[in-house]
Order: structure tokens, then sequence, then C-alpha cells
């Protein structure tokens, strides 16, 4: 049986959708801070009021940009959590988080280092907790303050490597040197190959 999708509900989409992919692109050139609803307005060419009949706030929209990416987050957040060791889950994790980070360069460099950023992110549990648990991981291979401090300093370092100022490295190189870089700080050798 096919589904019938009336025009305004696709038009709403896709309007939807232009309006986050320009939220992602001004985040990443003004920050979440220096972006305001009017800018995103005029980018556009709409009126402010048909941003607020998507989105009544820039949290809202904020959220619609976050969800994504916290949804990727948490998918390698749970699969890391289910490895045997320390060491093999944060070796999942800085895998998984590296990989994200270069598909989301410039994004991602924002929502970690934008303190507006980090106040919506707290303000919602099920997100701090998320940041917290992908922490955890990493710190867990040297438990105590030495080990909290190498994971905040692996996940923000991260993120400002993945930004836009790298732009010059493929994909895959980048990942490369974002898992060999942290690896190092977390003082954890590479996974033996088995051959």
């Amino acid at each position: 049986m096919a589904t019938v999708v009336s025009r305004e509900a696709l038009e709403t989409t896709d309007t939807r959708t232009r309006l986050v992919e320009v939220a992602i692109d001004l985040f990443t050139r003004h920050s979440f801070a220096g972006t305001s609803l009017q800018m995103i307005a005029d980018e556009l060419g709409f009126t402010k009021a048909a941003i607020y009949h998507h989105f009544r706030t820039r949290e809202q929209l904020l959220a619609a940009v976050i969800e994504p990416i916290l949804d990727e987050l948490r998918t390698v957040v749970e699969s890391a959590e289910t490895r045997r060791t320390p060491h093999a889950r944060a070796e999942h994790m800085l895998s998984g988080y590296a990989a994200l980070a270069v598909r989301n360069r410039g994004l991602v460099a924002v929502l970690a280092s934008d303190p507006s950023v980090a106040t919506v992110l707290t303000e919602r549990a099920e997100w701090g907790d998320l940041i917290w648990r992908q922490l955890a991981l990493l710190a867990d291979v040297d438990p105590g303050p030495a080990g909290e401090v190498k994971a905040a300093m692996v996940f923000a370092g991260m993120a400002a490597a993945a930004g836009p100022a790298w732009g010059n490295r493929d994909d895959e190189s980048l990942r490369k040197l974002l898992v060999e870089a942290s690896r190092r700080t977390l003082g954890l050798r590479a996974p033996r190959r088995v051959t």
C-alpha cells in the first residue's frame, strides 16, 4: 500500500531540512552563540516568523542539529561499553569518536568548544549523561584524576583537530592521526593485528 504524503508535509520537511543545514553552516562559521535566528532567516530569505513555525528558539534548532550526532555517539558509546577491558573500551571509543568527528568536522569542533552549546547539552540529562559515559570510557584506562584530565584532553583535542583548520587532510588520514595522537595521550598501545 502506497503512502500518500501531502505537498504541504513535503514542503515543511524540506524547509526544516534547509533550516538545519543553514544553521549548521552558520554555527560552524559564527558559533552557536554568535548565530541568531535572524541571521538564519536572512541567509534563507525567510522572515523570522517563518523560522518560528519550525523552531521556537535557537535551542530547539540546536537540538535538531545535535540529535543526529548524539544518536551516532550513543551507538559508539553503547558498543564500546560492551568491550571486555578498559583498553578495548577506550580503543573502540577512540576509533568511533574519531570517525564521527571527521564526518562532522566543523560542527563537532563548534559543539565541543562553544560554552553556550555546553549549557544546552547539560540542560538535557540524557545528553549530559552520554558525554560523561564517553569520558568515562577513556578515563578508565588510567583511573583517577590523571585519567579524567587525559580523557577531557582527548575529547576536546579530537574535536578541535577535526575542525575546518585541518581541512586539507583527507578523512582517513585525519582519522588515523586523531586515533594515534589520542592513544599516545591516554598511554595506549595500538591493538595487535591478528594475522
